[in-house]
């Protein structure tokens, strides 16, 4: 039996009410299959301006298909995204770049033999006007740009190898933002820190969250999404269970859409 025999009903989804916070993303009916595979099945998504919306579910749920397909990895066999209200085609990851949307891998996608400003520049290299590497000045642009992340981090000419997991989320966090994204995606940032460096990342979403930057944040630790996330989205076999606010469930109430595929009767919907 494939696993869309198996995907969840689908019911119409409200936007969450905004305050009238800017709509940056919002999927509609997307569905992508591999074969007879259906990866994601008809799934309703949406992200507002300065919120964290966390994407929930067994490995399998779809929910990093659904994320690649917003970050140009996959064409969505069906459905549409619109970014700042505009409908878009990504093809390529840089078509998604270019819309202002990246991507922290949970493997952070690093050169462990670079340092920080070759990391953050790597593919999108500052020259001077004679077409050589500008050293000089990628190493100001980074210093200014993961200073606004973590002011105590000072050795970022060390190559990536040697820095704390911490430090290496900074960089591919910076990287990010100094491209200008107003939209992320974190894939299980925290997965490999330790509880000092995984404060400091959740401490850094707060503060991008101010800025008015949206994250759509992947995470099995319940704990960090009760403590950024506004809103989740939470997948089962492809397709979506239901959309709730954070306020308004348990952390019970969270697991057991996830385990179950059933919506806790007390969740208001949104």
């Amino acid at each position: 039996m494939t696993e869309a025999e198996h995907a969840p009903a689908q019911a119409p989804q409200a936007a969450a009410p905004a305050a009238g916070r800017e709509l940056l993303v919002e999927m509609r009916q997307i569905v992508k299959h591999f074969g007879g595979l259906i990866a994601v099945n008809h799934v309703d998504c949406e992200l507002y301006a300065g919120e964290c919306v966390g994407l929930l579910g067994h490995n399998g749920a779809g929910k990093t298909v659904l994320v690649k397909v917003l970050s140009g990895v996959y064409e969505p066999d069906e459905g549409s995204i619109k970014v700042h209200g505009k409908e878009v085609k990504f093809r390529t990851p840089h078509d998604a770049q270019a819309a202002g949307i990246e991507t922290i891998h949970q493997t952070l996608a690093l050169a462990d033999n670079l340092d920080g400003p070759g990391n953050l520049f790597l593919g999108r290299e500052l020259l001077t006007p004679w077409r050589t590497l500008d050293s000089r000045r990628m190493e100001y642009e980074a210093r200014k740009v993961i200073n606004r992340l973590n002011p105590n981090f000072r050795n970022i000419l060390d190559p990536v190898l040697r820095m704390s997991g911490g430090q290496r989320q900074s960089v591919a966090i910076a990287r990010a933002l100094y491209f200008n994204a107003r939209i992320l995606i974190m894939d299980e940032p925290c997965a490999a820190l330790g509880p000092a460096e995984t404060r400091m990342v959740l401490e850094t979403i707060t503060r991008l969250k101010a800025e008015g930057i949206g994250i759509f944040l992947i995470s099995h630790e319940m704990r960090d999404v009760f403590e950024v996330c506004d809103r989740a989205t939470v997948m089962k076999n492809g397709g979506v269970v239901g959309m709730v606010r954070m306020e308004d469930v348990t952390q019970d109430d969270v697991l057991q859409m996830i385990i179950q595929g059933k919506r806790p009767a007390s969740a208001l919907a949104v």
